[in-house]
Order: C-alpha cells, then sequence, then structure tokens
C-alpha cells in the first residue's frame, strides 16, 4: 500500500526528515493540538487553534503571517514564557504541558532567546552584556573563559571592535547585534528569534543568519525565527504560515524549489508562470510505493496525475502486461486519461522504491484551464510521445 504523507496545506517529501524518522530520531519540538487564549469570560480571546508542529534538531525554521495571527504566542510558548493551556508541547524531551517549574527553569538552560527589544543593561559593555548569559547557564565558569567565549561571540557578528562599549555608545543595529550575541554564547541547543534582523542593514543581516546556519548544520542546533523580513528567507529549510492564529501551510523550502523545477519541465506545464507552479506545487500528495506495487490500473478511471520524485516504474499494456516504458525521477504519468476522460490506458508498476507526486484531477483541471490557450501545444505533445 502506499503511504501518504502530509502536513498541513503543503505536503512535501523530506528524503533526510524520512530518515531521521526511520532512524527514530526525536523531534526538538513538538506540538500536539495546541491552542491558546488571553483574558477569561466575555474578555477570553483565543489566539492560537488546534496546532501540530514537529521541528527537528539541525532544522531553520521561519515563521510568518499577518500581525496577530499568533507567532510570537507560538514561540513563547515553545520559550516556555507562558504556560501550556491546551494540548500537548514537547520542547528538548520536555512536555511543557506537564512540567515542573524545575523542570522549566532547567529548560531555559539549553534556549537561546533573541527579541526585538534589546533589553541590554545599560551600566554594561557589551562584553558584560553578552557574559551574563554564560554566568547564568555555568556559575562555576571562570571569569576568563566567559570572556573569551564573548568576545569571540561579539567578534562573529563584527562587533569586535565595540566590546568595550556601552548601550549608549552603539547604534540601534550594534545593540541588537550584542543581544544576537548573548542568545547564542552558551552554544543553546534551541534559538527562538523575533525579528532579529529587523534593525540590522544588508551585510549585518546576512551575517547573523550565516552564523545561525553554521550552527544549524554544524551543531544541529535548531532555530525558529519570527520575522517579516524577506531577505533571510533563502536560509530557511521550512517556512511555516500562521494564519488567523492556525497553521496555514508549512514548506519544505529547497523541496518546494525542486518540486517546481520539475514541473516546469513537464510538457504540460511549461507555459505556466512560476507563480502557478508554486500553487500546484502546493497542492501535491506525496505517496511512497514499496518495488512491485502496482501504482494505476489499465481500464481504471483516472483520478490523479503522477510526477516522479525517486525511484523508476514500468509503464505495461494489454492482456500480457507487456512493458512499453520506463520512467524515472522528473517524468510523469497519468495525464492523459485526465486530460481525455477516458480509462487509464496502461498500468504503472513499481520497479525499485519510489516517491511520488499525485495531484488531484479536480487541480489538474484548474491548472489546466490557466493554460487553455496553449491546449494543441499540449495535444500536439501527447501525439509524439505515442
Amino acid at each position: 500500500m502506499a503511504e501518504v504523507l502530509a502536513s498541513g496545506s503543503a505536503v512535501r517529501f523530506d528524503p533526510m526528515l524520512r530518515k531521521r524518522i526511520a532512524a527514530g530520531q526525536t523531534p526538538a519540538i513538538a506540538a500536539n493540538r495546541l491552542q491558546h487564549h488571553y483574558g477569561a469570560g466575555e474578555l477570553r480571546k483565543q489566539v492560537l487553534f488546534d496546532n501540530s508542529l514537529e521541528i527537528y534538531p539541525g532544522e531553520i525554521i521561519i515563521m510568518t503571517g499577518p500581525s496577530g495571527s499568533g507567532k510570537t504566542t507560538l514561540l513563547t510558548l515553545i520559550g516556555t514564557l507562558r504556560r501550556v493551556q491546551e494540548g500537548e508541547l514537547n520542547v528538548l524531551d520536555r512536555p511543557l504541558h506537564a512540567a515542573t517549574q524545575r523542570e522549566i527553569l532547567d529548560l531555559r538552560r539549553h534556549i537561546g532567546f533573541i527579541f526585538q527589544a534589546h533589553n541590554l543593561f545599560d551600566s554594561l559593555t557589551a562584553l558584560q552584556n553578552v557574559r551574563m548569559a554564560l554566568e547564568l547557564v555555568d556559575p562555576r565558569g571562570s571569569r576568563a573563559e566567559h570572556n573569551r567565549r564573548a568576545k569571540e561571540m561579539l567578534e562573529a557578528l563584527g562587533l569586535g571592535n565595540r566590546v568595550h562599549h556601552k548601550p549608549k555608545q552603539l547604534s540601534g543595529g550594534q545593540k541588537q547585534r550584542v543581544a544576537i550575541a548573548r542568545g547564542l554564547v552558551h552554544q543553546p541547543r534551541l534559538v527562538l528569534a523575533d525579528e532579529p534582523t529587523a534593525a540590522l542593514d544588508e551585510a549585518s543581516g546576512r551575517t547573523v543568519v550565516e552564523l545561525l546556519r553554521r550552527m544549524a548544520k554544524e551543531k544541529q542546533v535548531t532555530i525558529v525565527i519570527v520575522t517579516h523580513d524577506n531577505r533571510i528567507l533563502d536560509v530557511a529549510d521550512r517556512i511555516v504560515n500562521l494564519v488567523d492564529g492556525r497553521i496555514r501551510s508549512d514548506v519544505l523550502v529547497q523541496e518546494a524549489a525542486i518540486v517546481s523545477q520539475m514541473l516546469s519541465k513537464c510538457e504540460l506545464f511549461k507555459h505556466l508562470t512560476p507563480r502557478s507552479l508554486a500553487e500546484m506545487a502546493d497542492h501535491l500528495q506525496c505517496e511512497t510505493y514499496a518495488a512491485g506495487e502496482t501504482v494505476i490500473r489499465e481500464g481504471e478511471p483516472g483520478d490523479k496525475f503522477y510526477l516522479i520524485r525517486q525511484g523508476r516504474v514500468s509503464v505495461r499494456r494489454g492482456p500480457e502486461q507487456r512493458e512499453v516504458a520506463v520512467l524515472g525521477e522528473g517524468d510523469f504519468f497519468g495525464e492523459i486519461a485526465l486530460l481525455e476522460d477516458k480509462p487509464r490506458n496502461a498500468s504503472v508498476v513499481t520497479l525499485e522504491p519510489t516517491v511520488l507526486y499525485s495531484l488531484s484531477k479536480p487541480q489538474f483541471q484548474k491548472a489546466m484551464a490557466e493554460q487553455a490557450s496553449f491546449e494543441t501545444e499540449i495535444r500536439t505533445s501527447l501525439f509524439d510521445r505515442h
């Protein structure tokens, strides 16, 4: 039987994620039917509705959405700054919905917080502000070692010549980088950042996101960023979009680009705009098959279009199921029955473990309608394939 993988309204296949799950790796963050409200009685206002989300070590998640959509509330729940009211939330192997205050305080030692408000101590230098984070996490550590690590982090963020300056001697962007250094210096396992680059110019913002990228890839730090800054979207492994307190989409960025590129190479969709291709990719369902499984059968009604993400399939026809073609990664099948509203004209059987993306008949027809003026070219390409 095919296994269908779904996540929110957008579905993406991620080979590395599948390997992690198969190996039993525990998510760094796992929310299940999480809800949250403010106030009580007539003043009660619900801000999060039934949200489920899994984030693995080493992933960089960018959370987007309109103001008031619940992004910061979700971030502060993950960061233990608010208590879980309804649903379940596990962070770094701790069940926050059932954690004691002592467990929560211990967990905070492994989290790095970066917020828009710098919250720096005006009487302390940049070095001292950053060193405070190390003293809280490692109170028995030596002053010299703390100073060395704090200075290294400030230098990594381009503030090597500002380590002894106090906040009133720093620009807004420099203060923000000091706050970022303070949130990262203790080598947290989880980083939660709310608009970390909003006050930074392009060069400084790029320095910050590259540092975060290295932490994620080299040290498997999990990073969740709430931002409206389109300049840093390229660092994301996934983009999670919240609207009105609900996760509307959860998109694997690299996979979305790969699939859109595959679709653009299909003769059927070559006239679609990148935006239309992305919208189509958003409706794909990921199906996995073992070797020797039948995906479609000759003579059956056509209900899906298929794109091969990984693996190979055999196309077979007639009573003897004679093989007429072998298709591999980037190839597609199933379109003829949908275009001509006829039964399947062939069977398709997997030759090895295979990952397919499928598009439902209504979504396929919608895509075709968007390029109806090119119907002649489409039918010509189908004729050429026979």
